[in-house]
């Protein structure tokens, strides 16, 4: 799609910040529902006051301008609360899934040098866990007595503010490298801003529109939706986890005008569909939009959606990085291949070629892309930015692409990296855990293709006459592994096919799983 619209326009009109989205929103339309969740409904106006009340008392916990602040939560009105809060103090944010083990969490926290860490206890058992392990009690905002905090972390220094408060980090968004190192991915109040606003469905704001968010708010995917929703002046349904049943019946009851997932997602909304043998019925529901991201998508399961639901699925392509939005096929311009679309307006991009020179159209080779998305780099890792953007600003993605007639196509990706419901998982992390038990000689994890989905398969060598079994395994793992990183098969092989120097050949274990 040709889009005309000035980058610089777009910069230019931009709040500063992020809670100031909430705040402009609030003079405009101060009775309009701001966000809803299975326990409260909160306006504009009151979402405005409530931030404002959060932030002081934040202040008066310890929380300072550039002190890393770590919000371990579901989905629900009290994360974007206080998330907004953090946004008021220039602090940064680090959204946690509260499904990581105790161990993955520690790593974060520890990396990090997070000041305060906070809970969304009455939420998310896990994060009720996570809270008693750190001993957090009340943090005395008014009408979330759910929201625990910890004690200070009188250690912690503050990163220093930026005079340009736009270019001021707002969030730290951690993921495992290659290594399975986490890597904190400090991304700015422009980079989410830009993103949220070059969204293809920006275009379609208006109080009218009910987002449906089932995406994790801790996954950028999820993050960029709620707020591309405040900035719509629309209405966020923030659902704690993704129900096929609550998602059909939302769907159903008019309750999502806009919706988006990962294939994987329409994969068990369609199971359930089929099981129940329900379909939207005419005159019901106001859906207008379904979006897709996070993994390749299957053409037959992009069939069966928009037959189910009669309107296109588009397809999209983001990463981390990126904030994540990088492409998107438009509404007025539905596609039926699987194309992720055009650069959505300010985002460049190319083919570099292994030699290092840029492809030309149709051929493949590693995307590269440049613009305001573009992260700020890695938290206190200043070695993997430079490694990851070159000094004209290109981010190299690591996915293999091609480009035709204007149209993005992803090939594959060029790291090991498996998308699992829309979650990276990067094997060696998981090779990691399980090498650490004392029966495991080696280990190499590999992504199989299922219908909408990929799953993580394991293979393991263990030591000679070990009377350890499989369950043994998945009982060691269960607690240092959140469940999306978690193998759903493993499988035992002695010896591991290597080659001579004993690089374990992973494309052989991949091969052997094509026919099972």
């Amino acid at each position: 799609m040709n889009i005309s619209i000035s980058v610089a326009n777009i910069i230019a009109e931009l709040p500063r910040r992020l809670h100031e989205v909430v705040d402009k929103q609030s003079s405009i339309a101060p009775k309009q529902p701001a966000i809803v969740d299975h326990a409260a409904s909160l306006t504009f106006e009151e979402l405005r006051e409530a931030t404002i009340h959060a932030a002081s008392r934040l202040g008066e916990l310890g929380a300072r301008a550039g002190d890393r602040v770590m919000v371990v939560s579901e989905n629900c009105a009290a994360a974007a609360i206080v998330l907004l809060a953090i946004s008021r103090l220039d602090a940064w944010a680090i959204i946690v899934n509260p499904r990581l083990s105790r161990r993955e969490v520690e790593q974060i926290r520890e990396h990090s040098g997070a000041r305060l860490k906070l809970f969304t206890s009455d939420v998310s058992p896990e994060a009720a866990t996570h809270a008693a392990f750190y001993s957090a009690r009340s943090a005395d905002i008014d009408g979330f007595p759910g929201i625990l905090a910890s004690e200070i972390n009188s250690a912690a220094a503050p990163e220093p503010v930026e005079k340009e408060r736009d270019k001021q980090v707002a969030i730290l968004i951690y993921t495992s490298g290659t290594t399975g190192t986490p890597k904190g991915v400090m991304l700015t109040h422009q980079n989410l801003l830009f993103s949220a606003r070059t969204n293809a469905l920006y275009e379609s704001q208006g109080s009218g529109h009910q987002l449906y968010i089932v995406l994790p708010i801790s996954h950028i995917a999820g993050f960029t939706f709620l707020l591309m929703s405040l900035m719509m002046g629309a209405t966020a349904r923030l659902a704690r986890r993704f129900e096929p049943a609550r998602l059909a019946e939302a769907i159903a009851s008019g309750e999502a005008s806009i919706f988006g997932g990962v294939p994987a997602t329409y994969q068990r909304l369609l199971e359930y569909e089929d099981a129940v043998g329900t379909k939207r019925r005419p005159g019901r529901g106001i859906l207008k939009h379904l979006m897709v991201a996070g993994a390749p998508l299957d053409l037959t399961l992009k069939g069966r959606v928009e037959a189910m639901y009669e309107i296109p699925l588009l397809n999209c392509y983001g990463i981390t990085e990126c904030s994540p939005t990088i492409s998107s096929v438009y509404p007025k311009e539905p596609r039926s291949d699987q194309t992720v679309g055009s650069f959505v307006a300010g985002v460049e991009g190319r083919i570099v070629k292994l030699d290092g020179s840029v492809a030309t159209a149709g051929e493949v080779g590693e995307l590269h892309v440049r613009g305001p998305n573009v992260m700020l780099g890695y938290y206190r890792a200043p070695d993997l930015t430079a490694s990851a953007v070159d000094r004209e600003g290109w981010f190299k993605t690591g996915d293999l692409g091609r480009i035709e007639n204007a149209c993005l196509y992803i090939a594959g990706r060029a790291k090991e990296m498996i998308i699992r419901s829309g979650f990276n998982v990067y094997p060696a992390e998981v090779e990691a855990v399980l090498n650490s038990h004392p029966a495991v000689v080696q280990s190499a994890v590999v992504g199989k293709s299922v219908p909408g989905n990929e799953e993580v398969i394991a293979f393991v060598q263990l030591q000679a006459n070990s009377e350890t079994s499989v369950d043994d395994l998945v009982g060691y793992i269960k607690p240092l592994l959140t469940s999306y990183k978690r193998p759903s098969q493993i499988i035992r092989l002695e010896p591991l096919p290597a080659t001579s120097t004993g690089k374990i050949l992973k494309s052989k274990l991949a091969a052997s799983l094509l026919d099972t």
